[in-house]
């Protein structure tokens, strides 16, 4: 049995819709709300240009802040549905047509009088599988305002350094979770044709701070595809430093199907951890390669860092 790991000392707190731990320098919030009310899917539905999901949890986010060195980050609804590709599809998109993408994009309905959308709104072309490889933003660090300046860059690991990777040993210790939360920002049946969903997840232990942002999507009878974001801090890094790690997979259809542990129970084909398991399972070269055949640009494995320097007087 392994050693006891040492809890470092932090603060919980809550609030109805919010919960936040201070440790390690670090302020970490996971807020969780209901769906958006009409009159909040109503604005942002006109900031995006484009329908919202079915179920757009627009007020939830989660927050971190490096309070030393002013590096802040976020992961929520808005900034998410931004990173849905707008116009026609293009090369690299991962653009899925089938037959009934018309009739979905014809069936969307106003948030606020769930009346069909005119024919001018419903037109209009972008991703209707809300496709996305969204790793997150930066906020600036005074002014708290989305910000792709961040002085704070993100470099290519070095493959040698293993300083520059994720251990999976440590994330598969028996350690206490001294904060977990689950943090939906969307859902969509895709008019009952499949699902498409985003789900952040987070969890501080003694030793360490790892997040999963998982894009799911399903489109019967037509594939798979899974992105995931890690975001991995050890508190005892030095230097100090954040990994991310951006990964895209996907698969026909019928390749997942093939691998149920029951041909006679589809269940496991709603489950998004299931995806993701034979997703990864496969050969890259069949899921990060290949994949459906849609030259989808998300198929990949990147792990990029950023250094966490303590801001000047």
């Amino acid at each position: 049995m392994s050693s006891a790991v040492a809890v470092p000392q932090h603060k919980l707190s809550e609030s109805p819709n919010s919960r936040t731990i201070e440790i390690n320098d670090w302020v970490i919030i996971a807020s969780t709300n209901p769906i958006s009310s009409a009159s909040e899917c109503d604005a942002l539905q006109a900031s995006l240009g484009f329908p919202l999901p079915e179920m757009t949890f627009g007020s939830n986010y989660l927050s971190l802040e490096h309070r030393p060195s002013g590096w802040k980050m976020m992961f929520d609804t808005h900034n998410a549905l931004k990173c849905v590709k707008k116009g026609e599809l293009g090369e690299g998109d991962g653009g899925v047509k089938v037959g009934y993408a018309d009739a979905w994009l014809k069936s969307r309905t106003d948030p606020g009088t769930n009346l069909p959308l005119p024919i001018t709104v419903a037109a209009k072309h972008y991703d209707w599988t809300y496709t996305m490889t969204y790793p997150g933003h930066h906020l600036d660090s005074e002014s708290g305002i989305d910000s792709s300046s961040s002085s704070i860059r993100w470099i290519d690991a070095d493959q040698d350094n293993p300083s520059h990777s994720i251990p999976l040993s440590e994330l598969t210790r028996p350690d206490p979770i001294l904060f977990y939360a689950e943090i939906p920002l969307f859902e969509d049946e895709l008019h009952d044709n499949g699902s498409s969903n985003l789900l952040v997840r987070i969890r501080v232990m003694p030793t360490c701070i790892f997040i999963l942002s998982r894009f799911t999507l399903r489109v019967d009878n037509v594939l798979f595809r899974t992105h995931d974001t890690r975001i991995y801090h050890s508190f005892t890094a030095s230097p100090s430093l954040v990994i991310r790690q951006l990964s895209g997979w996907e698969a026909p259809y019928d390749g997942v199907k093939r691998r149920l542990p029951s041909r006679n129970d589809l269940t496991p084909l709603t489950d998004a951890n299931f995806i993701a398991k034979v997703l990864t399972e496969l050969p890259v070269t069949e899921s990060q390669q290949i994949g459906a055949r849609t030259r989808w640009r998300g198929l990949r494995t990147k792990v990029e860092v950023a250094l966490l320097a303590r801001e000047g007087p």
